[in-house]
C-alpha cells in the first residue's frame, strides 16, 4: 500500500477541476465537494445500444433521464400563427413520450431532432391532454454530433455502456458525466500520482481486487459488463473494509477500558430468584445468559446487543443480569423509551421478584434489594426518595425514562446499564447514562426488532451480538389476516364481532390507530392530499362504544394523557377491568398482558413492517391463541397491501426485517439520523453483500489487532478520516 505523503488529489475541491459554477451546483444539490466525492458518485445504471428505458413506467412529476429514439417531429403554429410549437415523439417500444419546445427553442432544435435519431432526454414528466410530456427538456444526441458523419458516430456509439448518473433538476446526468470525464482525464495525465490505496496490498492480492484507479476508471467508463463486475467488487470492498476498520477500532478501544468485574454470589439474590421461577429457562435463554455472565465477570466493560423475537424472554434475561450485578455489590439501571414501558417493566419486574424487591420494607425478604422507578412525571416526594435510594445504594435496580440521565441523578456504584429498544434513544442519551458509573459500566442493549446479521455487523458493529430466537413454552400461535375494509366492509364488521366474542369469552383486545385525534384533525401531509386523514384513537373509540362494541368496557390510551391517567388505564387493563384498549403505538413494545388475545390495527398500511410485527407481539402471550387483524383501505395490488400480506404470511421477525429493509434500503449505517450526512454506502448494500461484509470484518479485525493506530497503513487511515466526519466519529465513539 502506498505511503506517499503528498496530498491526495481526490481531496482537491471540485472548483479547481470544473469551475466555480458547476462546483457550486454539484455541492449544493448533490453534496459533491471534492474530486473523490465526484468519482464516488457512481452511475445509477447504464444504457446500452438496443436497450431502452421503459417509457411506459415513467412516474409523473419526477425529474427523469431516458434513452429513446425519435419517432416523429412536427412543427406547428398556434395563436393565429403567432406562436410556434415543436412536438417530438420519442419511443422505446413500451411507450412513447412527447418533447415540447416553444417559440425560439422550437426553431433552434427542429433541425437536430429528426426521426430516426437517438438520444438522452432529461426533464420533469407532466401530462397535457392525457399525454405524458417533457417541456423544454435538456438532451444529448447519441448517434451523431454536429460536424461528424452519422455512420462514424453510430460506430463509435455501438456497444457502448452509457453511464446514467443520479441527477437533479439543476444538473443533468450527462453534465455530471462530463465532469467525471474531466476528473478522470486529469488524474490519468498524472498517472494517478498521489492517489492513496486504502486496501492493504496483501488483502487486494489475495482477493484478486483491482487497484483503485482501475476500479474508478471502469465504473465510469466500462467497455464490458465484466468491467463493471470487477469495478463494483473492488469498490464494495473499499466501503465494507473501511467501515469495519472503524468499528474494529471502536471494539478495540472498548476492550481496553477498565471495568469492575461483577460475579454473582453462590447463595445470593440471583439464586433466590431462580429458585422461585415457576418454569425453566429456554435453551436460548441459558446460552445467552452464559455469554452475558462471562463478560460481566471480566475487567473490561461488556458491550452486547441482545436481540430477539417478540416474546422471547429478553426482559427475564436482562433481569437476571441485573440481579447478578446487584449480587456483586453494584447497581443496575434500565432505560426505557416511554413512561408506559418504564412503568410496565417496573410492574412486571417487581411482580417477578416478589418480596426480593422489597428490601428494608415490612415483609421484604432477607436477601433482597429495592427496585425503584424514576420518570419525569413523578411527584416531588417520590422522586426525592428514589434519588436518595440510588445515591445511598439502597436501590439495586432502577427503571426509568430519560429522567435517569439528568445531572441530579447520582448512583452509589452503577455496574450495568440496560437500554431497552435502543433505536428510540439518541447516542448522547445513552452515553450520558453510561458516564454515571465510577468506571465504565457494562452495557446491554436490547431490541425486539429482529436485525439481519449483516445489519447487526454494521449498524451495531461495535457490539457483540446475542440472539434469542426461541419462544418460551406455553406461548400460543398468532393468526394474522388482512381486512380489506374498502373492498369488503363485511370483513370489518366480522372483525368487531370477533373482538366481542373474545371479550365475552373473558379475554381482551387492543385496537391501534395511527393518531390521537382532536386538535390533530385537518392536518394532512402535502403528499397525502388525496387520502383521508389517518384514523384517530378518540374518533374510533367513540364509534366503537356507540356501535359494534356497545356495552363493552372500552378505554383509550395515548401520549397526550397525563402520566397518572396512563398508568391507571394500563393497571386496569392488566387487571382485566377493561375489555378493549383503543391506543396509539404507545403499546408497541414491552406491554405484557397475557389475557389479551386480539390486536386490531386500523389503517395498518400506514405503519412499517417491523412496527406491525411489534404490535402483533402484544397478543398470544398467554395460553389462548392470538389473533391479529390488519385493517386497510389500500388497493389489493398496491405496494402497501403487499407489505400487509407479507406480515400476515409469516411470524418470522427476521424474515420481515429483511422485507422491511429491502423496501426502505439501509440509508447510512453510521447513523444518518444522528449526523445528517450523506449516506456513506454508495455501492455496498447490507442485504445483498453479506459475504463481503463478513470477510471484511475478519480482515479489519486482524489489521487493527496488528496495528491499532494504523501507523503502517497511512492511506487506510486517510480513507477512514474521509469516511468519518466529526459527527460520525462521535456517533461511533458513543455507540
Amino acid at each position: 500500500m502506498s505511503s506517499d505523503t503528498t496530498s491526495n488529489p481526490l481531496d482537491e475541491p471540485l472548483r479547481k477541476l470544473v469551475g466555480d459554477r458547476t462546483a457550486k451546483v454539484l455541492g449544493e444539490h448533490l453534496g459533491l465537494r471534492s474530486t473523490g466525492d465526484l468519482l464516488h458518485h457512481y452511475p445509477r445504471r447504464y444504457a446500452e445500444r438496443g436497450e431502452l428505458t421503459r417509457l411506459a413506467d415513467l412516474p409523473l412529476d419526477e425529474h427523469v433521464t431516458v434513452v429513446a429514439q425519435i419517432a416523429k417531429a412536427d412543427k406547428r403554429t398556434y395563436g393565429g400563427g403567432s406562436g410556434v410549437r415543436l412536438e417530438v415523439v420519442v419511443t422505446d417500444g413500451s411507450g412513447s413520450l412527447t418533447l415540447v419546445f416553444f417559440s425560439k427553442a422550437a426553431h433552434a432544435h427542429a433541425h437536430r431532432l429528426i426521426p430516426g435519431r437517438r438520444g438522452m432526454f432529461s426533464g420533469k414528466v407532466s401530462v397535457f391532454n392525457r399525454t405524458r410530456q417533457l417541456a423544454h427538456p435538456d438532451y444529448q444526441l447519441l448517434d451523431a454530433d454536429d460536424g461528424r458523419e452519422a455512420a462514424e458516430a453510430a460506430d463509435a456509439f455501438a456497444g457502448r455502456l452509457i453511464p446514467l448518473y443520479p441527477a437533479c433538476k439543476q444538473i443533468t446526468s450527462w453534465k455530471i458525466a462530463q465532469a467525471v470525464d474531466t476528473a478522470l482525464n486529469s488524474l490519468a495525465a498524472t498517472g494517478w500520482s498521489g492517489v492513496g490505496e486504502p486496501l492493504p496490498d496483501a488483502l487486494r492480492a489475495s482477493r484478486g481486487l483491482l487497484p483503485l484507479p482501475q476500479a474508478l476508471e471502469k465504473i465510469h467508463r466500462p467497455s464490458t459488463k465484466a468491467d463493471l463486475d470487477h469495478a463494483r467488487r473492488r469498490l464494495k470492498w473499499d466501503e465494507a473494509f473501511v467501515l469495519q476498520v472503524a468499528l474494529a477500532r471502536r471494539r478495540a478501544d472498548d476492550s481496553a477500558l477498565p471495568a469492575v468485574p461483577r460475579r454473582p454470589s453462590a447463595d445470593g439474590l440471583l439464586s433466590a430468584f431462580d429458585a422461585r421461577l415457576p418454569f425453566t429457562l429456554t435453551e436460548g435463554q441459558q446460552k445467552v445468559t452464559a455469554e452475558i455472565f462471562a463478560e460481566l465477570a471480566t475487567d473490561h466493560p461488556m458491550h452486547r446487543l441482545l436481540q430477539g423475537e417478540v416474546g422471547s424472554g429478553k426482559t427475564l434475561v436482562a433481569l437476571r443480569a441485573m440481579l447478578a450485578v446487584v449480587d456483586a455489590g453494584g447497581q443496575a439501571a434500565m432505560l426505557a423509551p416511554t413512561e408506559v414501558l418504564a412503568q410496565q417493566h417496573h410492574r412486571s419486574i417487581t411482580e417477578m421478584m416478589g418480596d426480593l424487591a422489597q428490601a428494608g420494607m415490612l415483609g421484604g425478604a432477607d436477601i433482597g434489594t429495592k427496585v425503584v422507578l424514576l420518570t419525569g412525571s413523578m411527584g416531588t416526594p417520590a422522586r426525592r426518595q428514589a434519588l436518595l435510594d440510588l445515591v445511598s445504594g439502597d436501590a439495586g435496580i432502577v427503571i426509568g425514562t430519560h429522567a435517569l440521565i439528568e445531572d441530579k441523578v447520582k448512583f452509589h456504584d452503577l455496574g450495568l446499564v440496560v437500554v431497552d429498544e435502543q433505536h428510540r434513544f439518541g447516542v448522547e442519551q445513552r452515553d450520558a447514562l453510561r458516564a454515571k458509573g465510577q468506571q465504565p459500566p457494562h452495557l446491554l442493549v436490547m431490541t425486539a426488532t429482529p436485525i439481519p446479521r449483516t445489519v447487526a455487523m454494521t449498524v451495531f458493529g461495535d457490539l457483540e451480538t446475542s440472539v434469542l430466537d426461541q419462544l418460551p413454552a406455553g406461548r400460543s400461535p398468532i393468526a394474522s389476516h388482512v381486512v380489506p375494509a374498502a373492498e369488503k366492509p363485511r370483513f370489518l364488521e366480522r372483525a368487531w364481532e370477533r373482538v366481542r366474542e373474545e371479550a365475552e369469552g373473558g379475554h381482551q383486545a387492543y385496537v391501534v390507530c395511527p393518531r390521537i385525534g382532536d386538535e390533530e384533525d385537518g392536518r394532512k401531509k402535502p403528499d397525502d392530499a388525496e387520502r383521508r386523514p389517518p384514523l384517530a384513537v378518540l374518533d374510533v373509540a367513540e364509534q366503537l362504544t356507540s356501535g359494534p362494541l356497545l356495552g363493552l368496557r372500552v378505554e383509550v390510551l395515548h401520549g397526550r394523557m397525563a402520566p397518572d391517567a396512563k398508568d391507571d388505564v394500563m393497571r386496569r387493563f392488566t387487571a382485566g377491568e377493561v375489555d378493549v384498549l383503543v391506543a396509539t403505538t404507545v403499546i408497541e413494545v414491552g406491554v405484557n398482558v397475557p389475557n389479551a388475545t386480539v390486536m386490531v390495527i386500523m389503517d395498518a398500511d400506514r405503519f412499517g413492517v417491523s412496527q406491525l410485527h411489534q404490535l402483533r407481539g402484544r397478543v398470544g402471550r398467554g395460553s389462548a391463541p392470538g389473533l391479529c387483524l390488519l385493517v386497510s383501505e389500500a388497493p389489493e395490488a398496491s405496494p402497501a397491501r403487499g407489505r400487509l400480506d407479507a406480515v400476515a404470511a409469516t411470524l418470522d421477525g427476521f424474515e420481515l426485517s429483511r422485507i422491511d429493509l429491502e423496501q426502505r434500503r439501509e440509508g447510512d449505517v453510521l447513523g444518518q439520523a444522528q449526523s445528517g450526512s450523506r449516506s456513506s454506502l454508495r455501492m455496498l448494500t447490507v442485504m445483498d453483500d453479506e459475504e463481503v461484509i463478513v470477510e471484511a470484518r475478519d480482515e479489519a479485525t486482524a489489521v487493527v489487532r496488528a496495528d491499532p493506530e494504523l501507523d503502517g497503513h497511512p492511506d487506510l487511515r486517510s480513507a477512514l478520516e474521509s469516511l468519518l466526519d466529526a459527527d460520525r466519529e462521535e456517533y461511533l465513539d458513543k455507540g
